[in-house]
């Protein structure tokens, strides 16, 4: 909750942020952010029309606004996305690469890893409250170890949970969460997140408001309502018995040079976990709470509404809840399934509903986008790595002036995935392994599975892409692997 201050401070901080938002436009749109944790693409009905989860809330804002079907995360896993949409940044400027605690080794040691975000970034919530936003944010955050870096030292006039990262040891009460008052116990986390965003709109509906609702869900543990993991289970044994379709598919092999071997991963080629598909209702039933205040107080009109997740479902790892397919891999991983998320925007007056655009975009690209939206001037300086998506939400089918996206993840994953580089050129994406400098390449377009490697056929792209590959690592000034001591090994370097 807002921090305790002296009377006279408190009621001139409100009096502060009255006179500003006095100031602005009268038709300042307010803003809701949904972040959902390790929500795959094909999870969610909009995308995903056979999907074995019930997300019809979820659906809502896609048929309101624009779903974008090559919509990117900044990095295959948690805090570098985060960071991602908060700064409009590439984590890899900040060497922020890795979630926050992510030190794994395998054959080479991992790139360094920078595990905050830093006071010296000016974040997306900072650029609302400045312009006379109440500021809110509900949920995950994992982007700093130490208070000195939570929520409220990085725009938030409001946190309700949001500490240092980290999972929650029960989505029911109590949470163990310092920032999270325990609830009656056996409270359901989700709900009581959007008990609290709803409450937030309420006290604020008469000027303009940021809300951020960043869910735990769908992240481990995997813990589920009763009634709706029964529910499930009855839904999942009427699906086709595993022995006819089974439930795991090939493994994901990590292959390393000299032999060495490393553990194979299966992959889930079949979504029927009774238990995540009850965390995937009670994540969609709380996201649509939150939609209902917004119509319960005639705000949906002047709201716009974003809605994306941190990284790809998690398909190969910490019991393989989802299937990503035909996406390749996921979680932890630089194919597709690691990387391509649910991406909607609903701007009202500006998005067609149900439209859909096609065009590449990242989440980078939020914080220029919600500063346009909004009314509020550019901060170029800031979000480097990002494009307004306006003329997008416009016209669909219209594009944006940048040639490549990129990706570096310099780690291994919980989850079995290599560390490597990538980039994406129209239809082409080239995936670079940073341990020995392999390369492979994939046409989305006609191979969105990425199982037929072109690296061989087309030697030109491969060279072409490489460079520009390899022009953006220095840009950004990206760390590499690290030979594990003195005189060992040591890893590619490009």
């Amino acid at each position: 909750m807002i921090r305790r201050l002296p009377a006279l401070v408190l009621g001139f901080s409100l009096l502060l942020r009255g006179l500003l938002a006095a100031l602005a436009a009268p038709e300042s749109p307010n803003v809701v952010f949904f972040l959902i944790d390790d929500l795959g693409y094909m999870d969610i009905g909009a995308y995903n029309p056979d999907s074995f989860y019930e997300t019809p809330n979820c659906d809502r804002i896609a048929a309101a606004g624009c779903r974008f079907t090559n919509g990117y995360a900044a990095n295959p896993v948690c805090s570098p996305t985060r960071y991602s949409i908060m700064t409009g940044r590439h984590p890899s400027r900040p060497d922020a690469t890795n979630f926050f605690s992510g030190r794994r080794g395998g054959r080479f040691r991992p790139a360094p890893l920078h595990d905050r975000m830093d006071l010296e970034e000016d974040t997306l919530a900072e650029a609302f409250r400045e312009a006379g936003y109440a500021t809110c944010f509900a949920g995950k955050w994992h982007l700093g170890p130490t208070p000195e870096f939570w929520p409220t030292k990085q725009g938030f006039e409001v946190n309700l949970g949001g500490h240092r990262g980290g999972m929650p040891r029960s989505f029911f009460s109590p949470y163990q969460n310092p920032r999270l008052p325990d609830g009656p116990r056996g409270e359901h986390l989700p709900e009581r997140l959007a008990g609290d965003s709803v409450e937030f709109i309420a006290a604020n509906k008469n000027h303009p408001f940021l809300l951020y609702l960043s869910f735990y869900s769908v992240h481990t543990p995997l813990q589920g309502k009763a009634d709706l993991v029964a529910k499930y289970r009855k839904k999942a044994a009427r699906l086709p018995a595993p022995g006819e379709h089974p439930e795991f598919g090939p493994e994901e092999q990590v292959w390393q040079p000299g032999g060495t071997k490393v553990p194979p991963r299966k992959v889930r080629i079949r979504q029927r976990h009774a238990v995540y598909a009850a965390m995937m209702e009670s994540m969609d039933t709380a996201v649509g709470r939150v939609l209902n205040a917004l119509d319960q107080h005639k705000l949906t009109r002047n709201t716009i509404v974003i809605f994306m997740s941190d990284n790809g479902g998690l398909s190969t790892s910490e019991g393989s809840p989802t299937s990503n397919l035909p996406l390749r891999g996921g979680k932890g991983w630089l194919y597709e399934g690691g990387i391509r998320e649910p991406y909607m925007i609903a701007a009202p007056g500006l998005t067609r509903p149900g439209s859909v655009c096609h065009h590449p975009v990242i989440s980078t690209d939020f914080y220029p986008t919600l500063l346009e939206l909004a009314g509020l001037p550019a901060r170029p300086r800031q979000h480097l790595d990002g494009l307004s998506l306006v003329s997008l939400l416009k016209d669909p089918k219209t594009s944006l002036p940048r040639k490549s996206l990129h990706w570096h993840y310099p780690h291994y994953s919980n989850q079995g995935g290599f560390p490597g580089g990538a980039i994406r050129q129209g239809d082409y994406k080239l995936i670079e392994r940073l341990e020995d400098g392999r390369v492979h390449l994939y046409n989305l377009k006609e191979d969105i599975g990425e199982k037929t490697d072109l690296a061989e056929k087309d030697p030109e792209r491969i060279k072409s892409m490489r460079r520009d590959l390899h022009a953006w690592y220095r840009k950004v000034d990206a760390k590499f692997l690290r030979p594990k001591q003195p005189g060992g090994p040591m890893p590619w370097k490009p």
